[in-house]
């Protein structure tokens, strides 16, 4: 995408908006049980919102080039860089998006340790250099974390913003052959015409593909470079020894490129099914007054300016979705956003390849802009045009500092006006839905209300409805406007409850594309007036452990986020849950910890029974994941520390302190 800095990007705004040459790239009550069948989610004859769509791409660009997003400039130390990126992650949260698409190719060079290329300098101002630590391993594991899709960006063929080889390290690919490259207005490329380019070029990026749990694999829209005035791509030699086959350079170039797209594509689902290829192209694939196929536009061509045939790549089912860079504002005489959607929603129907919209939410607001992208309304009227054609799936944003900025309040309209519920991913491919989990436990307590199901699935939608329904009705489901949440954990605490109000709830399972189980059968919960329960975790206010205990998300099998952990020492040192008991009687206590073979075999639990405290010892080796009864104990009312997890045990291995449930009986 853009790969100008923003200063540089802003000079040139006039001259790309009259060209058409993308500005993207250089761009307490007890619960009960009652019934309820798991039925599937059928919902053809469900009337929906469109305001609350189900399923939805929402997504940012996070762009690496030139510091553009991340990191926010180079030699930042390995805290502040992990910070800045946790930073962009929850404000993609925040916005109810469920992807992000990250640059971690941005010039033949690498965001992790490759061995065809070197380290980005964009990490640390010099390329080669090492940043100390793994940035896509790190980038993957905290956006799966927040349940966020990560789609890994390579630009294909862009070397160098500049045309000096010898400002490469030594050891760059490019510079070992000179034979591989081009200058062409100012930058370095690599020619997309030699057979052995291909090759490295789909190896370097298949790298990444094959080490890391990405999701998808995300090329911008750098092909051949865009035409410079004056200038001619020095290929000719190339085409000489290579195109024989090709009367016209231009079709010999096209075919370099749809080659690289069929065969990247065939290697990445050959790897990896699950992994999802997608290409953001310009805008314009031909204008109908050149091509009878083309869009009611005037502006640049990228199937004759950049050699990119986007629309046979989606008629012959190279890519698994399009996202074009439709940066036009409404009613625009050149090339209206209208027209654009329309056209492209068209070229994607029926062949199974899923159509999303390049924003441009970098001009919202933005100084320079024409009058259309003052208005705050803009953006979002482009995703209301959108609801016109089913074929659209969902929208990417360009870039993660223009949806922070929200100049003229133009993303908060877009998330206000189209984004008040979650969504669940578009599903991709055929394969079976996994079965449905089963909600195990679902009670009321001082936060909210605490769910905990089990099932086996990538992750899990968590519904709700009012009142207490005697059977799960399919329009339940038909939209988001009673979704929740979306979470790879197997609990979920409801924060939104309101007092003297039931719920019923219900969990689907969804696979790594997406396809949803049957509901779980509901679980509800009262509306009060019933047996007294609550659920401690360590990220409550009600947990407190001293400055020995840890914290980790080590393990797959957490309540919530994450948990505690300590060595075992000669001394208690506990890590306190703290409850208020509403009134003495008896009452059960459980426990949740994440098991490991490495974790202690005979953990003590302290419980502040009346009459004095009572130990029992937990083999955490076993049993992880799940609620664990350790006995019915007399308590005292008042608000105290209930159960406490020591440090004083002679077995081996790190005690674990998660979460405790209390419940009357």
């Amino acid at each position: 995408m853009t790969a100008l800095p923003r200063t540089v990007l802003a000079a040139l705004t006039a001259v790309l908006v009259a060209a058409l040459v993308s500005p993207l790239t250089p761009h307490p009550a007890a619960a009960s049980t009652h019934a309820a069948t798991a039925v599937p989610v059928s919902t053809a004859a469900c009337a929906v919102d469109p305001a609350t769509p189900k399923r939805q791409l929402r997504a940012m660009w996070i762009s690496s080039v030139a510091n553009i997003d991340w990191p926010s400039r180079t030699g930042l130390g390995v805290a502040a860089q992990q910070a800045e990126f946790r930073a962009w992650l929850d404000l993609a949260v925040a916005k109810r998006m469920n992807a992000v698409i990250v640059q971690v190719r941005p010039t033949a060079d690498a965001f992790w340790p490759s061995p065809h290329e070197p380290w980005s300098q964009w990490l640390t101002g010099t390329q080669g250099g090492n940043p100390g630590y793994d940035p896509l391993a790190f980038m993957v594991a905290e956006a799966h974390a927040r349940n966020l899709e990560f789609h890994a960006w390579f630009n294909p063929y862009r070397i160098a913003n500049h045309d000096d080889a010898s400002r490469l390290v030594a050891t760059h690919p490019a510079r070992r052959n000179p034979g591989w490259r081009f200058a062409y207005g100012g930058k370095l490329y690599y020619n997309p015409g030699i057979p052995e380019v291909r090759d490295f070029i789909q190896d370097a990026m298949m790298d990444a593909v094959t080490k890391y749990d990405v999701d998808g694999v995300h090329l911008d829209d750098y092909f051949y470079p865009y035409p410079v005035s004056g200038q001619s791509i020095p290929d000719s030699a190339t085409y000489a020894r290579y195109g024989g086959s090709f009367p016209d350079i231009a079709d010999w170039r096209r075919d370099n490129v749809n080659l690289l797209v069929r065969e990247l594509g065939q290697r990445i689902h050959a790897a990896k099914p699950h992994v999802s290829f997608g290409i953001s192209p310009f805008g314009i694939w031909r204008n109908a007054g050149t091509d009878p196929l083309g869009s009611r536009t005037s502006g640049l061509q990228s199937y004759d300016a950049i050699y990119a045939d986007s629309r046979q790549w989606v008629k012959q089912g190279w890519v698994d979705y399009l996202a074009p860079q439709i940066y036009w504002h409404l009613g625009f005489s050149t090339a209206a956003y209208e027209v654009l959607t329309a056209w492209w929603a068209d070229v994607v129907a029926g062949t199974g390849v899923q159509l999303v919209v390049g924003q441009a939410a970098y001009r919202a607001g933005a100084s320079g802009q024409e009058a259309a992208w003052q208005d705050p309304a803009e953006l979002s009227d482009h995703l209301y045009d959108n609801r016109k054609h089913p074929e659209i799936v969902g929208d990417v944003y360009f870039s993660a500092k223009d949806v922070k900025a929200d100049r003229i309040g133009a993303f908060t309209r877009v998330v206000n006006a189209h984004y008040t519920r979650p969504a669940l991913l578009p599903a991709r491919g055929q394969a079976a839905a996994p079965a449905a989990p089963a909600i195990t436990s679902a009670t009321r307590g001082t936060s909210g209300v605490q769910l905990a199901w089990t099932g086996s699935a990538t992750s899990y939608a968590v519904y709700r409805v009012g009142g207490a329904p005697s059977a799960a009705d399919p329009c339940f489901f038909a939209d988001a406007r009673n979704l929740l949440r979306m979470t790879r954990q197997k609990t979920f605490t409801d924060t939104t409850t309101a007092t003297g109000s039931a719920y019923t709830y219900y969990v689907t399972a969804l696979g790594r594309t997406h396809q949803e189980s049957a509901p779980s059968a509901g679980r509800t919960v009262g509306a009060g007036g019933g047996a007294f329960s609550v659920v401690i975790d360590n990220a409550d206010a009600g947990f407190a452990a001293g400055s020995s205990w840890g914290t980790s998300t080590y393990s797959a099998q957490p309540h919530g986020t994450d948990y505690r952990f300590a060595e075992p020492v000669a001394a208690s040192d506990p890590a306190w849950f703290r409850a208020t008991v509403p009134s003495a009687g008896s009452y059960r206590v459980e426990v949740w910890y994440p098991a490991n073979a490495g974790y202690n075999s005979a953990t003590p639990y302290i419980v502040a029974a009346s009459g004095g405290n009572r130990t029992v010892t937990v083999d955490q080796r076993t049993g992880g994941g799940a609620w664990r009864d350790i006995g019915t104990f007399s308590l005292d009312a008042g608000t105290y520390n209930v159960v406490g997890v020591s440090r004083w045990t002679s077995a081996t291995g790190y005690v674990i302190a998660d979460a405790v449930r209390v419940t009357k009986l």
